[in-house]
């Protein structure tokens, strides 16, 4: 099968989260499987993009409303992703260092979607499926279907990926003149509560919806940011299958990002070295258990709790823990946990930004990973952390329910049920004296690394998925 992936982000080439590794990975393992997939995504000015081979292999034109942008096809020269990589070229839309948040970002990504369209209609490109990720692409479904200058497509299956639904991307129906012209008795599969909604457009135009997890399914039929009944309804067209990882950029044994690398046979000596060179680079004392936060600083992952937590957690364990925490995110959440740090100095520090190789470290050193999440369609943080012999502390809730069970249910981690500065500290509480039990903590890290969370074989039910549409 020839799959196209076409998204706002991948990892390497453009990352703000989850959804850059996911699409940085998935293609790789179907092309192992024997399959042509391939990723396409807009041309951000960024450091992959600058410092790697394109070809230049298509130049056309677009027209967004009374807007004409020229554009071209870049193809990454040798696939050293795994998979043939192609960007979307707009200098006026995506010449530019951010993948998001932009004032004229439903320009940008409305643009990229009609640029890839018309690529494949005019070069007579057919693919066998195209699977889209998140609302960035949710358009692609509808306009494949009833666009006429798509029509050339219009049997080709396709799939949307919610990634995160609280994200829809929508906009006025004064912009309706973006889309190329389309059967106007069809206006109904663009609209949801009167505005254009991408992503509730994809929900009813593609072939096959999918989740980032399973009981992110059952979740987003309850709480899905005002898209419930249509989720519902479409729910015998859906199906959750639980991301994985890639387990050639996540392996203590090989990670060169790593001060010392490890397997579950040496995991004791080998976090005690990372553990000893993370503490003197933050000031932190390496006998002592160490808790991490990796992430966005927004309510969504619970980050707005971090300060008060961290605060309440180092004062009634008298200082015999330590907290670090990495992330960027909104900026009061920034500042509270910057001002933690005089209060307490050797124990708690904060680095406030995005750092893929600080990350690695931390988890290769970190005896603890809090994830308090209010909402985490999949969560992949929690799935590096046992990679690399790390206990996760995570609330029960969308991929974190799937993967993490409970120590006191004979599993690997600890959980607790509510987003709530008291269940973090009660999870924190039986983490403390689970480190205190060193034979059983080295038992529980042993076998968390042991645990397969590649992508193998949700490579293999996405095969399935796939097939289960083609005409």
């Amino acid at each position: 099968m020839e799959i196209f992936h076409i998204s706002a982000e991948c990892y390497p080439v453009a990352k703000v989260g989850g959804l850059a590794d996911v699409v940085g990975a998935l293609p790789k393992y179907l092309n192992v499987l024997g399959h042509n997939a391939k990723v396409i995504l807009p041309a951000y000015d960024t450091k992959f993009k600058n410092e790697n081979h394109f070809d230049k292999i298509y130049e056309g034109e677009l027209k967004l409303g009374w807007f004409h942008f020229d554009y071209s096809i870049l193809k990454e020269r040798t696939n050293k992703l795994g998979f043939e990589l192609y960007l979307v070229s707009i200098p006026d839309l995506f010449n530019r260092p951010n993948v998001y948040s932009y004032e004229d970002d439903i320009e940008r990504f409305a643009a990229f979607q009609i640029a890839f369209l018309n690529w494949l209609t005019e070069t007579n490109q057919y693919p066998d499926i195209l699977h889209c990720h998140d609302h960035h692409t949710g358009l692609i479904p509808f306009m494949v279907q009833f666009a006429h200058a798509y029509k050339a497509l219009k049997n080709t299956p396709t799939i949307i990926t919610i990634h995160n639904g609280q994200y829809q991307g929508a906009f006025s129906f004064d912009k309706i003149d973006y889309l190329p012209e389309f059967d106007q008795s069809k206006l109904g599969f663009l609209e949801w509560n009167s505005l254009i909604n991408p992503l509730a457009s994809a929900i009813k135009c593609a072939w096959k919806v999918t989740t980032v997890s399973p009981s992110y399914l059952e979740e987003i039929s309850f709480a899905a940011n005002g898209l419930e009944n249509l989720l519902r309804y479409e729910r015998p067209k859906s199906i959750g299958i639980l991301n994985g990882i890639d387990n050639e950029v996540w392996n203590p044994e090989t990670d060169e990002m790593l001060i010392a690398n490890f397997n579950f046979k040496t995991v004791k000596a080998g976090k005690e070295k990372n553990k000893k060179h993370l503490c003197e680079q933050f000031n932190l004392d390496p006998s002592k258990p160490l808790f991490t936060f990796i992430g966005r600083l927004v309510g969504e992952k619970g980050a707005d709790l971090l300060p008060q937590i961290c605060s309440i957690a180092l004062t009634e364990h008298h200082q015999n823990i330590n907290i670090l925490i990495l992330g960027s995110g909104e900026t009061e959440i920034e500042r509270n946990l910057e001002d933690l740090k005089p209060f307490f100095e050797g124990n708690y520090n904060a680095f406030i930004g995005y750092n893929e190789k600080l990350s690695h470290q931390i988890y290769a050193a970190a005896d603890y990973l809090l994830m308090p999440s209010r909402v985490e369609p999949c969560g992949l943080n929690q799935m590096y952390a046992l990679r690399y012999g790390t206990i996760p502390i995570v609330r029960r809730t969308g991929g974190l329910k799937d993967t993490i069970i409970d120590i006191g249910d004979e599993g690997f981690g600890i959980c607790h049920d509510q987003a709530s500065v008291f269940d973090v500290i009660h999870s924190i509480n039986r983490a403390v004296l689970l480190f205190d039990n060193q034979k059983k903590t080295k038992e529980i890290t042993k076998r968390i690394m042991q645990i397969d969370h590649s992508w193998d074989k949700v490579a293999e039910e996405y095969i399935n998925t796939y097939q289960s549409i083609i005409l």
